[in-house]
């Protein structure tokens, strides 16, 4: 794995990008930012026109509306050929869309942005004598909602850009993916296409599993029960909103990854469960401990903050009523007394109008802001 500098910028031609949702439509935002050409082709005229109302780039399908042409004339709907093809385009039909555009313009990197990227490289692979011109990418951002409503300019922003480039892969077109994800403000990344899909199977696509199978046992808890609900639940069920029907796509895509790690924990999970049905037997509570350590261990190799772990960090809990401006004049008079805030998380008391805000600093730090936000009158729960 490999990491590049934010370097250089891909030429100035128009950026044709297949696929208005969340992803496309935020790419088009962002570079349009940047004062590039953008133009937008989506399955769907009225997602492909949303794109353009927000901003995203000139849609294609209101284009040849006006000229009279079909919108898969795209050679006459441009001004000129694009030298770059974006497909944001769900998994499934990703492998397709990119082998048609490849055919489409003889001159152009065609990338793709999906969340699986083996299986689509063997099938460009396989299926076109242009595969040189093509880069499989993944932008490590995302948001639970989906569409192009939800498309935000700096969703890309110091976010991973990971890219995976084939075997014959032409070094110009590895050179305008990396000069795209720059554009986008990532951070870029490259990664065998098999190293990058066993990696977002263990930190993207089972938690989201696990996060789904937790969340689904709610569906018969009683509302009373569920009214006891603290963040820890919030926390670990919070993706399990995500969409069905892209989320099938990507897990059958990245299938064997998933499997496999799902093995494994079904195999700790009937450890436990053994231990669970007798936990007076010698050893039953070893193993129920050393579940939980493993879980600490687990947590503390996840980067924090600048890549530092954020067990580095000392925690501080504030009670803050829940009205407007509070939270505003808390982190107001942490800054002015010199201290820096290098994480924050918000949780709210169910029923009652008070939060609790968890500030993480630096730990030489910590005493000193506990007794001067304690003096200003704030009440410094831990």
């Amino acid at each position: 794995m490999s990491i590049s500098p934010h370097t250089g910028t891909y030429p100035q031609p128009p950026v044709l990008i297949i696929g208005t949702g969340l992803l496309g439509a935020s790419v088009g935002l962002c570079l349009r930012t940047q004062g590039r050409d953008v133009y937008l082709v989506d399955i769907s005229p009225t997602v492909e026109a949303i794109a353009e109302d927000i901003g995203a780039g000139i849609s294609v399908h209101k284009r040849a509306q006006e000229r009279g042409l079909e919108s898969s004339e795209l050679a006459q709907l441009l001004p000129e050929a694009p030298q770059l093809v974006v497909v944001a385009a769900p998994p499934d039909v990703v492998a397709h869309i990119v082998i048609e555009q490849l055919q489409q313009w003889p001159d152009a990197t065609v990338i793709d942005l999906a969340s699986v990227k083996a299986p689509i490289a063997q099938a460009v692979l396989a299926s076109s004598t242009e595969a040189h011109r093509y880069v499989g990418a993944h932008p490590m951002a995302g948001r639970e909602r989906s569409g192009p409503v939800a498309a935000r300019a700096e969703l890309f922003t110091s976010r991973p850009f990971v890219i995976c480039p084939h075997q014959d892969s032409s070094e110009e077109s590895i050179r305008i993916a990396h000069y795209l994800g720059a554009e986008l403000g990532s951070i870029v990344t490259t990664m065998d296409a098999q190293e990058h899909d066993r990696a977002v199977a263990r930190i993207s696509h089972v938690p989201q599993v696990m996060s789904s199978l937790l969340a689904s046992r709610l569906q018969e808890t009683p509302l009373h029960a569920l009214s006891l609900a603290g963040q820890g639940l919030r926390d670990t069920v919070r993706i399990a909103g995500s969409e069905p029907t892209l989320w099938t796509q990507i897990l059958a895509a990245n299938a064997e990854p998933v499997r496999e790690t799902l093995h494994e924990i079904r195999q700790e999970l009937d450890r436990i469960i053994c231990s669970l049905e007798n936990p007076q037997v010698q050893g039953a509570r070893l193993s129920i401990a050393q579940m939980i350590r493993d879980g600490n261990a687990g947590v503390a190799r996840i980067p924090g903050k600048h890549g530092g772990a954020p067990s580095a960090f000392s925690q501080i809990v504030v009670l803050v009523e829940d009205t407007p401006g509070t939270i505003a004049q808390l982190l107001q008079e942490i800054g002015e007394l010199g201290v820096n805030i290098e994480d924050l998380r918000l949780e709210h008391s169910p029923g009652q109008p008070v939060g609790m805000v968890e500030l993480s600093v630096n730990p030489n730090e910590h005493e000193k802001l506990v007794e001067d936000l304690t003096n200003a009158g704030w009440k410094v729960v831990r």
